[in-house]
């Protein structure tokens, strides 16, 4: 499986992002989608989306994704949620998450910072894809795309792209 991995989009999916999405076979956004149910949509009829909502999100955003997705992708647990934290600081609702679900891999968002790190105390993969909008303080926008085969994860790539 080939995905792609988003969050913080805050309404704008420019064609750098989909040049770069364009080969994956499925997107994981990690909330604030912004620009409402129709543009969440945009993005589902590009690539399958499998997503979360997040704090910018409206009611009908989180009528069609989720606070949080628990989902296998290639026999791997993944557990992706809008508000995450990061290693060695999860708020205590994601450690109760991460306790009873043990996922193989955490997705969240809403830091606007790219973070991938092992966390040895879960044994687990986190995953925070940066902000894909516009919105925000960060000056660079970015976004993931990773290989899942099996067990492995692997040729995991970066974009970055100046605001």
């Amino acid at each position: 499986m080939y995905v792609g991995i988003i969050s913080d989009t805050h309404g704008v999916f420019s064609d750098e992002f989909k040049k770069f999405l364009e080969p994956v076979d499925v997107i994981w956004h990690a909330g604030d989608f912004g620009g409402g149910v129709s543009f969440a949509r945009q993005i589902s009829a590009f690539k399958p989306l499998i997503g979360v909502y997040g704090n910018c999100d409206g009611q009908d955003i989180r009528y069609e994704h989720p606070r949080t997705q628990l989902f296998n992708c290639e026999g791997l647990k993944v557990l992706m949620t809008h508000i995450g934290g990061s290693p060695g600081h999860y708020p205590l609702n994601v450690e109760a998450m991460l306790a009873a679900h043990a996922p193989d891999i955490f997705v969240c968002g809403h830091s606007h910072i790219l973070m991938v790190k092992n966390d040895p105390e879960h044994k687990l993969l986190y995953i925070n894809p940066g902000a894909a909008g516009i919105q925000g303080w960060q000056v660079v926008r970015t976004a993931l795309r990773v290989r899942i085969d099996g067990k492995n994860i692997h040729d995991m790539e970066v974009f970055n792209l100046k605001r």
